[in-house]
């Protein structure tokens, strides 16, 4: 039987490259937002320069331009959402002291609402106008209650450190299916310490797991920020070799 052409279906046409839509350039400003989409999404563990380039639809060499690796797209991921802490906190009638643990709770509630970015920020190095932005209030902050700038220097690492460090912890608890159970046997166990052993658990008592989350966050900024007043830089000459061990 022959087919005439007329009753041939029309063959498909492939659509040459100028039919495509054409892709957005790349910028880091749009690497870094597709990087929030994914960790937003499928969680902070997946955001990875191969994955990266399906979602951009490129290849991976063409994002180590703008990127350097993993970590500092992880950085800035991290700077990206530091734009939500409540900055804001810093003014007010306030205690200096108060309005500095409220700004540190703040940015230790944008972690907490992402347990891994909170992982991350233990090690991530975010250098953008955000984060410069939290460490210049920080700053401000120190100096108006009267802190050397010497203690301010170090003290607002420390800060930040207890913060992240913080943000993390309670972090993988929520995260932790038998969290609180754990907590429960500890509890226990204090509770049941014998005043023969552990005379001074027993003193305490209920005391040693008293206060909520935030009441013991901000005693703990507190209690950092009256140290960092109060605690000279050492200036007693030491070993400086990079190759020596840390103190």
């Amino acid at each position: 039987m022959f087919v005439t052409l007329a009753a041939m279906p029309p063959r498909p046409t492939s659509r040459s490259r100028r039919d495509r839509p054409a892709k957005p350039a790349l910028s880091y400003e749009g690497i870094v937002a597709a990087a929030v989409r994914v960790m937003e999404s499928e969680g902070l563990h997946r955001v990875t320069m191969r994955r990266l380039a399906a979602e951009l639809d490129t290849g991976p060499a063409s994002l180590y331009v703008y990127v350097a690796n993993t970590a500092e797209l992880h950085a800035a991921v991290l700077e990206e959402f530091l734009g939500a802490v409540d900055l804001g906190a810093a003014t007010g009638p306030a205690d200096w002291r108060d309005r500095l643990a409220a700004v540190l709770t703040s940015y230790t509630g944008v972690l907490f609402a992402h347990p891994e970015l909170a992982h991350s920020a233990l090690v991530a190095r975010p250098s953008g106008r955000n984060y410069l932005a939290l460490v210049e209030t920080l700053l401000a902050l120190l100096h108006e209650g009267g802190v050397p700038p010497g203690q301010a220097a170090w003290g607002v690492d420390v800060l930040l450190q207890v913060a992240t460090a913080t943000a993390a912890e309670h972090s993988s608890r929520n995260a932790d299916p038998s969290a609180g159970q754990d907590h429960d046997a500890l509890v226990a166990a204090l509770r049941q310490a014998s005043p023969d052993t552990h005379p001074r658990i027993t003193a305490l008592g209920d005391d040693l797991v008293s206060g909520s989350p935030r009441e013991r966050l901000r005693w703990m900024f507190r209690a950092v920020v009256n140290g960092t007043l109060a605690t000279p830089r050492d200036t007693t000459p030491h070993d400086t070799n990079p190759g020596g061990t840390s103190p």
